[in-house]
């Protein structure tokens, strides 16, 4: 597979990241000497055993933590010794999907998906259903707009926070083992679906998964053991 990057369009730049969890004698140090360069357009799946550090990287690179040491430069915007109100502008730029999908209950799927525009204040509210509306159109839901997150099946709730995450267009989406409660067709489909709004709004897609189901979406694969990157792998065309 032929990913569409820049060479000299870099979306993310991790250079000798360390991080650690506690302090003094319950300091346990997670990450070692991280260095990884994913360039805008790529679609990166990150593998490796659990407890090997791959979530806490994702969130450090979503500006969910504050990075401890080295460089963390995401979109051109260093967040190495950013402030918390740096990181939390940092975030609006990032579409993030967890693993639970994380949906507001007691929010039909069209207002869970404008929370994605919210954060955004040019949009007007017209605007913002307007939008979200069209995005749960293309990942298939659009006759859900207004079924609850307890009505729909773990596929449609996954669907629904896809579409959260890309209603913006964000330039970047990091997804935390968006396959993991879902079944092997559905989440080859979720999937595949990902991939399909990412390449048409030109964005750059990092996701922690077990699944080896989808390894071939991935142009290319990266794997951290023990806290450690291993040497990125091209995923054959």
């Amino acid at each position: 597979m032929s990913a569409n990057t820049n060479q000299n369009n870099v979306a993310i730049a991790v250079k000798n990241l360390d991080y650690a969890f506690g302090h003094g004698n319950l300091k346990k140090q997670v990450l070692f000497d991280i260095n990884l360069d994913i360039n805008a357009g790529e679609i990166i799946l990150m593998t490796g055993p659990s407890g090997s550090g791959k979530t806490t990287l994702l969130t450090l690179i979503g500006g969910l933590r504050s990075a401890q040491s080295g460089s963390l430069k995401i979109l051109d915007k260093e967040l190495f010794g950013a402030s918390t109100r740096q990181l939390a502008h940092a975030r609006r730029q990032h579409g993030y999907i967890f693993q639970a999908h994380n949906l507001h209950h007691s929010l039909t799927a069209l207002q869970n998906v404008r929370m994605g525009l919210e954060v955004h204040p040019h949009f007007s509210p017209k605007e913002m259903n307007k939008k979200a509306a069209k995005m749960l159109d293309q990942v298939g839901l659009g006759e859900h707009i207004n079924y609850y997150p307890d009505n729909l099946s773990g596929g449609q709730k996954q669907r629904v926070a896809i579409a959260r995450a890309l209603v913006s267009h964000p330039k970047l989406v990091l997804a935390d083992e968006p396959t993991a409660a879902l079944d092997s067709k559905t989440g080859r489909d979720v999937v595949t679906l990902m991939q399909t709004l990412a390449r048409e709004q030109d964005c750059t897609i990092l996701m922690v998964t077990h699944d080896n189901r989808i390894l071939d979406v991935a142009d290319r694969i990266v794997n951290l053991e023990d806290g450690k990157l291993k040497p990125l792998d091209a995923v054959a065309a």
